[in-house]
């Protein structure tokens, strides 16, 4: 890319896996505000139910890490945890009409694959045996392969889990040693051998950006990757906040690489993964030609949910469970305390351990579909979006602050192609997706919040 172009659109603006951020939530949301909004959601869209649940534990804590997480903790408190999620998930599933169908459980972290498989498969449990699914819901979990031997990916599967996404980051052990991370224990070919032959789907997810990569190593790293075939593989682009997240100041004395070597980190890795017939989704997922995901991309129907892509198939509303999750309704969102003190002594006490939310106005709303729609489909089809929200072209680009000379100066820069009835995001601005979005995002035309850079 070039390099004028790259120094222009790298700074910071939101990831957009939510609209508006979580750094908008306020404290003011309350345990009420949420009820409120649950028994609101079972009249909503979507009908169907996501549920998500953070397992904040970790062996050891990776530097890069920008998650909620914890070092791992003593049995007994591990089990008063577990306990509470019971006890939270008795006090939402109440108020969720059960005639609604269950189309994904999530689990992340945190590390999951820390705790033992026995909590996770009754937690499953406990789940399904209130609702009814959808035909075949997605019961995933994010899985640390470091610690995880033949026995536990045994238990897993045997849990219900039918997708695994394995956190591998890099293949490379010196860029596994500077950021903490512990490589896998068993061969990873064997692991997902195991998991195809038991019928689970399996992810492969992959960091770029941090210390000892280079676009040479992280070519070989994803060349590495596609010869073991993976139903998807993702490669994120690691978020540097030290200002947020303490620990990665670590990273800085080992050094990270510039951010034209991690833009050609992406553009090669872009180029192995289309060289083996993976298809781009979004910003960084990549599937095979016959997944789901894809079809739903080329119909221009991908859509995306705090669990990650879906389709809307298998889209629910969300509903989190645990320390720092962040439900995801119709009309608002809601992230529980990150004390997990507090979180044990509330749900104990039969309140929903609320921290902070945001109810999204009409006006919100409709942001909110057009940066997901762009974000998730690289495109807009203006009259589509029209007739889906049963808003006139001209009030909904007026709603979002529409700026035709914006427009019009990304098209310049190779970012975009447009006419009056359509935007469509060029393969070389894929890069800088998000910037598009932020450009119809009125909070972003005075706001104080911290974000990352997309490069």
């Amino acid at each position: 890319m070039n390099t004028a172009i790259l120094e222009k659109y790298n700074v910071p603006v939101p990831r957009y896996t939510s609209y508006p951020p979580a750094n908008y939530f306020t404290d003011s949301f309350t345990s009420a505000d949420y009820e409120s909004a649950i028994d609101g959601s079972n009249t909503a869209c979507p009908d169907h139910i996501s549920f998500y649940l953070h397992m904040p534990f970790c062996r050891s804590l990776c530097h890069y890490c920008g998650c909620n997480a914890y070092a791992m903790q003593k049995p007994d408190a591990v089990e008063n945890y577990i306990r509470a999620v019971h006890a939270e998930i008795d006090l939402v599933i109440k108020r969720l009409d059960p005639k609604r169908k269950i189309a994904q459980i999530h689990y992340g972290g945190g590390t999951p694959t820390a705790l033992p498989a026995r909590y996770l498969r009754e937690l499953n449990a406990h789940l399904l045996s209130a609702f009814e699914c959808i035909e075949r819901p997605e019961i995933a979990i994010e899985c640390h392969p470091g610690y995880a031997d033949e026995v536990y990916w045994e238990e897993l599967t045997a849990a219900g889990f039918n997708r695994f996404s394995l956190g591998i980051q890099d293949f490379d052990e010196n860029v596994l040693k500077a950021v903490n991370r512990k490589p896998a224990l068993l061969p990873v070919q064997e692991i997902i051998h195991f998991l195809k032959a038991h019928g689970a789907k399996v992810n492969m997810d992959f960091i770029y950006g941090l210390p000892y990569q280079t676009a040479d190593s992280f070519a070989n790293t994803i060349s590495r990757a596609v010869a073991l075939e993976p139903d998807r593989l993702v490669t994120f682009s690691y978020a540097h906040v030290p200002g947020i997240y303490k620990r990665q100041l670590m990273l800085e004395k080992a050094g990270l690489p510039l951010s034209t070597e991690k833009s050609r980190m992406y553009t090669e890795a872009c180029a192995v993964l289309a060289s083996a017939r993976y298809k781009s989704i979004g910003m960084d997922h990549f599937v095979k030609p016959d997944d789901e995901l894809y079809e739903a991309l080329v119909n221009g129907k991908l859509h995306r949910n705090f669990q990650g892509y879906c389709t809307r198939r298998t889209t629910g509303q969300v509903y989190a469970f645990g320390v720092t999750g962040i439900s995801q309704l119709s009309d608002a969102y809601c992230q529980n305390t990150k004390s997990i003190p507090e979180y044990i002594e509330r749900t104990g006490k039969g309140e929903l351990p609320v921290s902070k939310g945001y109810k999204l106005s009409r006006e919100e709303q409709i942001t909110r579909e057009v940066i997901e729609t762009l974000m998730c489909n690289y495109s807009i089809d203006w009259r589509s979006l029209s007739e889906r929200l049963v808003l006139p072209v001209r009030e909904l680009q007026q709603t979002i602050g529409y700026d035709e000379t914006q427009m019009r100066q990304f098209e310049e820069d190779g970012l975009i192609e447009y006419n009056q009835h359509k935007l469509k995001i060029t393969t070389d601005g894929r890069l800088f997706v998000r910037n598009v979005a932020a450009s119809m995002d009125l909070l972003m035309r005075s706001t104080d919040k911290v974000f990352s850079k997309p490069v």
